[in-house]
Order: C-alpha cells, then sequence, then structure tokens
C-alpha cells in the first residue's frame, strides 16, 4: 500500500494501516525520542505516546508537507511534553546577565554515533532537551524559550552548558581511545 493510501486508511481508523504505519516509522521515531529520553525506557514511552498523538490527529495531516516530517514534529513535541511534565528542568544560574557562549571544535574522530548519543543522554535533563531542540531540531532561542517557558539567555546559557560538558566528554573518549589519562 503507497503512502498516501496509508495515509487515508488511517485517517478512518484503520487498525491494520495504523500497524503498517507505526511499523514504517516507528525505528526513525525511536531515534528521536532517544536524543530527548534518559534511558531507552523513557523513550519508548515518548514513542508510544507520539504514535497515540499521531493516530488521533491524522485528520490534521492535511497532505501538505511532508508527512513524516509531521509525526517528527509531534515525537519531538511529545518528547519536550514528557521532560516537562516527568523532569523538574533545572534551574539556570544568571551570570550577571553575561553568557558564556561556547566557541571552538573538538576532533571527534573516532567516535560512533551511538557513543555521541550516549554523551548526549547523559547530559542533565535541561541541557539535553535545550540541545537537542537547538543543535538537531533547528529551533531557535526565542522558540526554544516560548517552549519552555524561560527567557532566550537561560536557553543560551544552558546550550553553551552543554556543549561544554559534550566537549570534555569528547575529550575524556579520545583520550581514552588514544591512551590518554589525566
Amino acid at each position: 500500500m503507497n503512502t498516501e493510501r496509508l495515509i487515508e486508511s488511517c485517517k478512518k481508523n484503520d487498525r491494520k494501516a495504523q500497524e503498517q504505519l507505526y511499523q514504517l516509522l516507528a525505528s526513525k521515531m525511536l531515534g528521536v525520542c532517544l536524543r530527548y529520553a534518559s534511558s531507552s525506557f523513557d523513550a519508548e514511552e515518548m514513542l508510544q505516546a507520539g504514535f497515540i498523538k499521531v493516530f488521533t490527529y491524522m485528520h490534521q495531516y492535511t497532505g501538505t508537507g511532508s508527512f513524516e516530517g509531521w509525526v517528527r514534529r509531534i515525537m519531538v513535541n511529545t518528547a519536550i511534553e514528557y521532560c516537562r511534565k516527568d523532569i523538574k528542568m533545572e534551574r539556570i544560574e544568571q551570570l550577571g546577565g553575561q553568557e558564556q557562549l561556547y566557541s571552538g571544535s573538538v576532533e571527534i574522530n573516532h567516535l560512533e554515533a551511538k557513543d555521541l548519543m550516549n554523551m548526549v543522554q547523559e547530559l542533565a535533563p535541561g541541557y539535553r532537551v535545550i540541545f537537542n531542540m537547538y543543535a538537531i531540531e533547528g529551533f531557535s532561542h526565542k522558540e526554544i524559550a516560548e517552549t519552555l517557558n524561560i527567557t532566550e539567555s537561560s536557553s543560551k546559557s544552558q546550550l553553551s552548558r552543554a556543549r561544554v560538558r559534550l566537549q570534555e566528554k569528547i575529550k575524556q573518549m579520545e583520550g581514552a581511545y588514544y591512551g590518554i589519562r589525566k
């Protein structure tokens, strides 16, 4: 069944079509959820909640734009809601209005994608959510601030700190690869 017919069948609450759509997109959408979750269990919960929303609001998909992009946006919003609801966001210290912006690069020649994913998952919840929203999903600091009910400067500060933490983790992993001990 082609995607358009599958979507139309899902809009009619066809359970078989819903199962096919789930099978088609679940692994990609789980990857989205894993970036926000602190564990695979949390990611799977986000995924299930996200697909419930997809099927509940399927009638709102008009066919304009990418269907996968529409589903992805639902998954991101579901993950953000989950993080807001179940994980208390860390309070940000304002540095007298000053922001410490990260500038620098780290060589990551020997890291695999799963290593980077694990590093992102190990970030504090507030850092992880903002890092994903900004660096992966392409939200602006203004959009992040509005979504999470924080200031733009808090968003920038948390992103900067997340990048510093990731840089530290990458350096440690690279050091371990080359046998360097600190």
